[in-house]
């Protein structure tokens, strides 16, 4: 039971990091706000690296790490418009449909198929997609069975993250190549602290401004930052007491820790019927991932 310890305590991590964003760096730019994510995370994890052996790294791990870093940046960029935009319960839960993707890009790369208990789950997912925005919806003139999966399509928070659980799907599987080459937990630090490395260097040769934004408010910036670098932590230590999968699966639940915050801090209207939704969603991702 210690894994599931330290992985409800990274879901409710990247809960906070997502809520702490949103409010304290919601008139930032997408950049700026990437930076913050990335870079202090990075920064607050350098002596978590020192502390490790570094292992002899093989030019395949590179390569796997190459292709992994500008989709995960990406998706980043996606990820922070999407909350600061769009209320936390119309976008956190789409996360849950990252593990669906999963079936179509497992099965391309890796030639996996999906399960009869897999497939339920995603039709579960799906369900909980439907009822996550039945009541926007129903608020519209002609009410149909489709009307509320388009409700999707309009939002734009919705879409962005939508669009980053699909791009989520192939960061996993990338991830899961370099893991071959190293310890999970080593590859975890590493891979924070050349992102952070990355984005400062991307950014800057846009404008100076976006690297100055380090300094403009080191407190909410080393908040967001240490929530980043706890989740990091748990998350891959996590990995290391059982199988990938079930971690991912408990993981999910950082969308209903993100939904209670939108209604603590942000007072968004979210109703039992979207906590429920999101509750199903996060159970079609355990009938995934099983």
């Amino acid at each position: 039971m210690h894994w599931l310890i330290l992985t409800l305590f990274s879901a409710f991590c990247i809960a906070s990091a997502d809520a702490m964003t949103k409010k304290y760096l919601s008139d930032y730019s997408a950049s700026e706000m990437v930076i913050i994510r990335f870079a202090f995370p990075g920064l607050l994890l350098l002596p978590v690296l020192a502390m490790q052996p570094i292992p002899e790294l093989p030019v395949a791990f590179w390569y796997w790490t190459g292709a992994l870093m500008p989709l995960e940046i990406i998706a980043m960029l996606l990820y922070v418009q999407a909350i600061r935009d769009t209320s936390l319960a119309l976008t956190l839960p789409y996360l849950a449909f990252t593990p669906v993707f999963n079936t179509l890009t497992g099965y391309i790369i890796l030639g996996e198929t999906v399960s009869l208990t897999g497939l339920l789950g995603i039709l579960l997912v799906v369900a909980g997609a439907w009822l996550l925005n039945v009541e926007t919806a129903r608020s519209r003139e002609r009410f149909t069975v489709l009307t509320p999966f388009r409700a999707i399509l309009t939002e734009r928070g919705s879409r962005y993250m939508l669009l980053t659980a699909f791009i989520y799907s192939f960061t996993s599987v990338l991830g899961k190549g370099a893991l071959q080459y190293t310890t999970p937990f080593f590859f975890g630090t590493f891979y924070y602290i050349n992102l952070g490395i990355a984005v400062v260097i991307l950014f800057s040769l846009r404008s100076y401004r976006a690297v100055n934004i380090l300094w403009r408010r080191p407190w909410p910036h080393l908040l967001v930052g240490g929530f980043m670098a706890m989740m990091v932590v748990s998350h891959f230590y996590a990995i290391q007491h059982v199988e990938v999968a079930y971690m991912i699966a408990v993981k999910r639940t950082s969308l209903l820790f993100g939904m209670l915050y939108g209604v603590i801090l942000f007072r968004e209207h979210t109703t039992w019927m979207q906590f429920i939704a999101g509750g199903i969603m996060v159970g079609g991702v355990f009938l995934i991932v099983y």
